[in-house]
């Protein structure tokens, strides 16, 4: 297996291939979380790194993929993995029940896109929103041209969702599903995590915190009486980086 990641598809794609005994090469940036590299080493994949600032991750693993003759694992523009990223969403709808607004954090575009199928099925009179960084707002950029764009590289402390471009398969479902895209600053991401770890007592990284943001900033606008769901999403964040949040 080969897969492209800064380390929660990282993890997941090493530990899937340690269970069915087969190797798997993971291309990772050189500023990856050292908590993922970690991680991701652990459950036996060979972590492989690329410049994020000089390549793309596409570019890297499938340079990877073709010496090796591995199977690609997309982290997001791919039916199933879609499909599989949207089970969150459906299994908060499940336990939850309808919902007035869903928020996600919008990196590639998986998760979005497999939220939006789930609550369209589930919930359709509910609002969805992607969340994107202000450093890194390709979609928002890519949704206002009407096509898929490219950014530079990004600078977001969320490294989740430092895409520079949303996928083809995941902008023809979000720009068809979703409701929009709004955007946060790091600023409002550090607060959100704050929150979240000293008054929920919810251990998040940035990317993960992203949604809750929106809400605390206000980026997702009024939400007084609505029932609204927040897809978290990881909670790998290295010990240095949380406390200088906690402890600005």
């Amino acid at each position: 297996m080969a897969a492209a990641s800064s380390g929660n598809h990282a993890q997941g794609v090493a530990l899937a291939a340690q269970l069915l005994g087969i190797p798997a090469t993971i291309l990772m940036p050189g500023d990856a979380p050292a908590l993922k590299i970690a991680a991701t080493r652990g459950y036996g994949a060979n972590v492989e790194f690329f410049d994020r600032l000089a390549e793309t991750p596409e570019a890297a693993v499938n340079a990877a993929r073709e010496a090796s003759g591995a199977y690609l694992v997309p982290s997001f523009d791919d039916p199933l993995i879609m499909a599989g990223q949207g089970t969150a969403a459906l299994e908060l709808i499940q336990d939850a029940g309808e919902l007035d607004l869903v928020l996600t954090p919008l990196g590639g575009g998986g998760l979005l896109s497999g939220t939006a199928t789930a609550v369209r099925a589930l919930s359709p009179g509910a609002r969805i929103l992607g969340v994107d960084p202000e450093g890194a707002d390709d979609w928002v950029r890519s949704l206002a041209a009407g096509e898929r764009g490219m950014i530079d590289p990004p600078t977001t402390i969320a490294d989740g969702v430092r895409t520079r471009r949303p996928g083809v398969l995941t902008y023809a479902v979000v720009s068809r599903l979703a409701d929009g895209v709004v955007t946060v600053t790091d600023d409002e991401i550090r607060e959100a995590m704050r929150f979240m770890v000293l008054r929920m007592k919810t251990l998040v990284e940035p990317t993960g915190a992203i949604p809750a943001a929106a809400l605390l900033s206000g980026a997702a606008g009024t939400v007084d009486g609505l029932r609204v769901g927040v897809i978290v999403s990881g909670g790998n964040v290295d010990p240095g980086v949380l406390c200088g949040i906690l402890d600005p």
